[in-house]
């Protein structure tokens, strides 16, 4: 009896420790908040034209310090670096990351200085056609701050990958000297290389919007240095609301089109790695088509039937990416195409124009897309329809002013941003 008691004794009190202990580990897990990666700053990536290649002798023993405007605060963060390009394995031989005192300058602030490390090591071979995570690091930061990515190259790359819109500047110096807080001898290039993301640890909730598309998306009208891009002004416009931290991502590419490579890859090729396999993405503004119209005018296959073909590929491919998105819990806005009649580059007819407003009737009207930013509406001439507004373009009659990229930021369904039933 007395065993059967001692059994019943230490059965009773081995459930009661198990109880104690489950309820600690989940009081503990109850107060640690859920956290994820999501990308806080990134760049679409494409073979750079030789003219915006970076010389083969600013990557032999060299460094490079490329400044990058990030959306999100934190104080966990990695960076990717990218060869997707690459037709050979990437050599890194030292990184670091830091804050930048100021955009356009080289100029760090050392006590949020940190080495980059590859599964522990300084160094790190990215094969061809891959991309890399550094491993994490503790970098406090505030939202809309700039941070300096710092590398250190033996050799230069046999096929660079780069983003040439960065609309900001890089530097670049001899000898390693990613360490160092001020490069006063270093020369600069508005272009990024070999970078594709930040991303920082944030609360499960916390999500990110890419905006993808042509030139207008990727800046061109904007400040250098300046970051007054429309998905910049997006991000503090969100901010100035006081709506819940959200990431705002430029993915941006000069010249592309969503059907035909043009300076870099087509729209629908590149979705999935501009957009889809984004850290914490869960929303997407796609803004696509002047130089699809713009591109089969100027080369004269305008005529009717080449006009209702390549519409009707507009609208294909709309559906694809949305489809494919929506698969991925993403919400899609679509953005109508803003005027470009008066541009010196298309010389767009009546034919042209009248294909512009039809498509952007389709992206209004469709049902295709969760919620609409009317760019157009937004920034064309009430008295010109056909016309951007003469103080929101920048000379050109094509790209936006800083001007008209804010009334484009302001154009943006906040509601669509903070809820998306994703089909409605």
């Amino acid at each position: 009896m007395r065993h059967v008691q001692k059994q019943l004794y230490t059965l009773a009190a081995s459930l009661l420790l198990t109880t104690a202990m489950s309820l600690t580990t989940t009081a503990h897990a109850a107060a640690q908040p859920d956290w994820h990666w999501v990308s806080s700053w990134g760049s679409a990536q494409q073979i750079p034209e030789p003219e915006n290649m970076l010389p083969a002798a600013n990557w032999r023993d060299a460094s490079l310090r490329q400044i990058v405007h990030v959306s999100l605060g934190g104080s966990r963060v990695r960076v990717r670096f990218s060869n997707v390009f690459g037709s050979t394995p990437l050599f890194i031989d030292s990184a670091s990351l830091a804050r930048a005192i100021a955009p356009g300058k080289t100029d760090i602030d050392t006590e949020t200085l940190q080495a980059l490390k590859f599964s522990g090591r300084s160094s790190v071979m990215i094969p061809a056609g891959s991309e890399y995570y550094s491993d994490a690091v503790n970098l406090q930061h505030a939202p809309a701050s700039d941070l300096a990515i710092s590398m250190y190259f033996k050799g230069e790359p046999v096929r660079q990958t780069s983003h040439p819109g960065s609309r900001a500047n890089s530097f670049f110096t001899k000898g390693n000297r990613i360490l160092d807080p001020i490069w006063q001898d270093a020369g600069k290039v508005a272009h990024w290389y070999q970078i594709a993301d930040i991303e920082v640890q944030a609360p499960r909730n916390t999500g990110a919007v890419v905006a993808i598309g042509d030139s207008i998306t990727d800046g061109h009208g904007a400040t250098t240095d300046g970051n007054n891009r429309w998905p910049d002004l997006l991000s503090a416009r969100l901010m100035k609301e006081g709506l819940p931290a959200m990431a705002v991502l430029n993915a941006g590419i000069g010249g592309g089109r969503m059907l035909r490579d043009g300076t870099g890859p087509n729209l629908a090729s590149r979705f999935d790695r501009d957009v889809i396999l984004r850290s914490g993405v869960t929303h997407a503004i796609i803004m696509i088509g002047v130089n699809d119209l713009g591109g089969q005018h100027r080369n004269g296959d305008d005529i009717p039937e080449a006009r209702k073909k390549m519409m009707d590929d507009l609208f294909t491919a709309h559906r694809q990416l949305v489809e494919r998105a929506h698969a991925h819990g993403i919400c899609v806005i679509g953005a109508t195409i803003t005027p470009y009649t008066g541009s010196d580059y298309y010389r767009p007819g009546l034919n042209n124009e009248e294909d512009r407003q039809a498509v952007n009737a389709w992206i209004r009207n469709s049902g295709v897309f969760d919620a609409v930013a009317d760019f157009d509406a937004a920034i064309r001439d009430p008295a010109q329809a056909e016309y951007i507004r003469k103080d929101y373009h920048n000379g050109d009659f094509l790209h936006p002013s800083p001007a008209g990229f804010l009334a484009m930021a302001n154009a943006v369904p906040l509601p669509a941003l903070q809820k998306c039933e994703i089909g409605r």
